[in-house]
């Protein structure tokens, strides 16, 4: 008896060290929400891949951060030699397209609403506000699983973030579809925390928009440019007419679609670089379709990419659906 007695105790205290040994999801999210948030700041490189279209895309991606409410994100695809960025400063949220010599300031809260995979602060935030988020421990990694909040969750409503269990930062996040197929995935590469950058860094540079302009070359007004067709597709939708109309830089297409109680119009043309660096005051919020950071307002959006101009308006869309539309352009597809 006494031996039983025994061998129940062990069992009993191997147990006890054995969930002592093993943090809970709660102690982990306080532990890295602590690590990540405490610090001043952060500069990290990361690359994006974004699987939406028929091939991927991969972009380099730079953050700088500095506490409260500073942000710097370029986003560049080199094989295009296209980049984009966006800023928080002081006086406000802008994009920068160097490309097109172009800056627009929003009246925006980006991104305290709009939670970004590359913005490890959003993460932390992301998981505490999903009171039904899981954890899962592999060997090296904790894996959370949350929903998104950003303007994408409609069609991306799961996020898987990966974490490092050594050193508490994330290594990579999926995005899933509501198949729980990976459609983007943001991998760190490098993440340097506590740096505390003066806020002259997060000045919009018209001088280096300048010289990346000049660099590149002229493009004529008046060419044609490839037509694009969003890939995105609902049932029922089909494209009923495709109406192109002659403009002074070009042509204006306008793409109708409809069925199902579903109607959108897609508008494009060539994208007229400026020789202003004023900032252009733009209503909506910056919502970044990867390739292209848009500005979405009411029933509308709008970006440029490629050198193309791009309007999705919509009275019968949600505006999880008109961003679906916007991030599935692709050139000369027709679905």
């Amino acid at each position: 008896m006494r031996s039983k007695i025994g061998l129940l105790l062990l069992g009993a205290v191997l147990l006890l060290l054995t969930a002592c040994g093993a943090p809970s999801k709660e102690d982990v999210v306080k532990k890295l929400s602590g690590k990540w948030n405490d610090s001043n700041g952060y500069d990290l490189q990361a690359t994006m891949e974004i699987k939406t279209g028929e091939e991927p895309r991969v972009y380099d991606v730079t953050v700088w951060h500095t506490k409260p409410d500073f942000y710097k994100v370029d986003v560049s695809q080199k094989e295009k030699d296209e980049s984009q960025m966006i800023v928080r400063n002081e006086e406000g949220v802008f994009v920068v397209t160097p490309s097109l010599n172009k800056t627009y300031k929003f009246q925006s809260d980006w991104p305290a609403q709009n939670s970004q995979a590359y913005l490890i602060s959003t993460l932390s935030d992301d998981i505490k506000a999903d009171k039904k988020s899981t954890m899962t421990e592999k060997d090296k990694t904790y894996v959370f699983e949350t929903a998104t909040r950003n303007n994408h969750k409609a069609v991306l409503p799961t996020q898987q973030i990966h974490i490092d269990k050594k050193t508490l930062l994330p290594t990579h996040v999926s995005l899933l579809d509501e198949n729980k197929e990976e459609k983007i995935r943001v991998t760190f590469k490098k993440i340097t925390l506590g740096v505390k950058r003066k806020a002259e860094d997060y000045k919009v540079e018209t001088e280096n928009m300048d010289h990346e302009k000049k660099e590149e070359k002229p493009k004529d007004k008046k060419a044609e440019l490839e037509t694009f067709y969003p890939t995105a597709t609902f049932e029922g939708v089909a494209l009923l007419s495709e109406e192109p109309v002659a403009t002074e830089t070009g042509t204006r297409l306008f793409l109708s679609y409809g069925g199902a109680g579903k109607e959108f119009v897609v508008v494009q043309e060539p994208a007229a670089p400026v020789d202003s660096q004023v900032a252009v005051s733009i209503e909506g919020d910056p919502v970044d379709l990867g390739f292209a950071v848009a500005a979405l307002s009411g029933n509308t959006i709008r970006w440029e990419q490629d050198g193309i101009a791009f309007y999705v308006a919509s009275e019968s869309l949600s505006k999880g659906e008109l961003i679906q539309v916007a991030g599935s352009m692709q050139p000369d597809v027709v679905k």
